[in-house]
């Protein structure tokens, strides 16, 4: 069952004002969205498809892979199977022309490019990318596929900028499986955060930002942190807990001559106690949300060195003090730690809109398998979420999962 039938998905709805009879009226509007991307879609046939498939994943099907999509609308599932596993259209293409958009929708010089990774949980062996890896989705190392996608977040709303397939080493490495899979000849293995990397350096001026946020698998490579510094990027990332610092504002002990090494975890028991400072984060249903924060300059260790002076953020929930996030920023002392921990929870939000993906454009419900086949599924998945951002951005709220 969609989420969008369910009494939770109808009072979600309700209190971000995307009611079902607003969705009901969305036809005219769906198709003069739609008219920016056609020209994308070369032939007459592939255009067809492409409206089948998009309305398929914006509508109440329980599953929205390619064959109910086809037959929802009284047409055989074959032509939609082949357009979305292996039709010759360009979704690089269409996925530059959503940059475009969202740069004119909502670009924003304070806004965030926010790399996230996404697990899709897979059976079998066949699928391009599928191993036994860590799935944020199901908490544990699972046989699954990973995505790494580029978001941008602002003040005014989120939109889905870029997607890419990460290719485990085994597959890389296997001429048969690259080839059973249309895997390109130029990809090669690359690590999550390079990936990123790519991506920054193609596509990070098509809209304008101030900040690089990511999760702890970006935050904990220093390789990462020291390639964004070199760009003249500002960044604020996760890092574990475990991650050894040395704190910079405290005089070291007698007979040493510097401050020893701990991880922050060990710090923010010792020092932080003195240190928090509340801020009121955004109104929620059960009260105003209410992070704890206090911000420390720090280096990292590196492993033949001490890395260059960071601050390290330390936020808690008042609600959960018992659950302790860190952050790793090359901010300066002019940014003020409220401004900080705004950022912090721009990146958590994007969580939400995952679920969104998953839960209404059925960006995890697919059955292809190859390396085209997932972008292709991706970037419609990724189109028809746009369409959502903006139909809830005209009515005044941010899309909700």
């Amino acid at each position: 069952m969609s989420l969008l039938t369910t009494p939770e998905g109808a009072a979600l709805l309700a209190e971000s004002q995307v009611t079902a009879s607003d969705l009901a009226k969305s036809p005219s509007r769906l198709a003069s969205f739609l008219r920016r991307y056609i020209p994308f879609f070369y032939r007459k046939e592939l255009r067809k498809n492409l409206k089948v498939v998009v309305r398929g994943m914006l509508s109440d099907l329980e599953r929205k892979t390619c064959e109910p999509c086809a037959y929802r609308e009284g047409l055989p599932r074959k032509p939609i199977q082949a357009f979305v596993g292996c039709g010759r259209w360009e979704d690089d293409a269409v996925m530059a022309e959503i940059r475009r958009h969202a740069a004119e929708e909502f670009g924003d010089p304070n806004g965030a490019l926010v790399f996230d990774g996404s697990g899709f949980p897979k059976k079998g062996t066949e699928s391009c990318g599928v191993a036994r890896q860590w799935c944020g989705r199901l908490g544990k190392i699972e046989n699954c596929q990973t995505g790494v996608f580029m978001i941008y977040s602002t003040a005014v709303g989120w939109a889905p900028l870029d997607r890419r397939l990460y290719l485990p080493k085994p597959w890389t490495r296997s001429a048969k499986r690259r080839s059973k899979t249309h895997v390109p000849e130029h990809v090669r293995f690359r690590k999550n955060w390079e990936i990123a990397l790519d991506m920054l350096d193609q596509h990070g001026q098509a809209v304008p930002h101030a900040w690089i946020l990511g999760d702890d698998d970006y935050g904990k490579a220093a390789e990462f942190r020291s390639a964004l510094r070199e760009r003249q990027e500002r960044y604020l990332l996760d890092v574990p807990g475990r991650t050894a610092i040395r704190d910079l504002e405290h005089l070291p002990p007698r007979g040493e001559r510097a401050v020893p090494f701990v991880q922050a975890r060990q710090w923010c028991e010792r020092f932080a106690a003195q240190r928090w400072a509340r801020f009121t984060v955004r109104p929620a249903a059960k009260g105003p949300l209410e992070i704890d924060a206090c911000v420390v300059n720090v280096r990292t260790k590196l492993r033949t060195r001490s890395g260059p002076e960071e601050r390290l953020v330390v936020l808690r929930r008042a609600d959960e003090k018992s659950k302790i996030t860190f952050a790793l920023t090359n901010a300066g002392p002019e940014v003020p730690l409220a401004e900080l921990v705004r950022v912090v929870c721009q990146r958590h939000d994007i969580e939400e809109l995952f679920e969104a993906a998953k839960g209404e454009t059925g960006m995890d419900q697919y059955e292809v398998r190859s390396w085209v086949g997932w972008h292709h599924q991706m970037t419609l998945s990724s189109l028809a979420l746009w369409f959502l951002i903006l139909e809830c951005h005209r009515q005044g709220k941010k899309l909700q999962p």
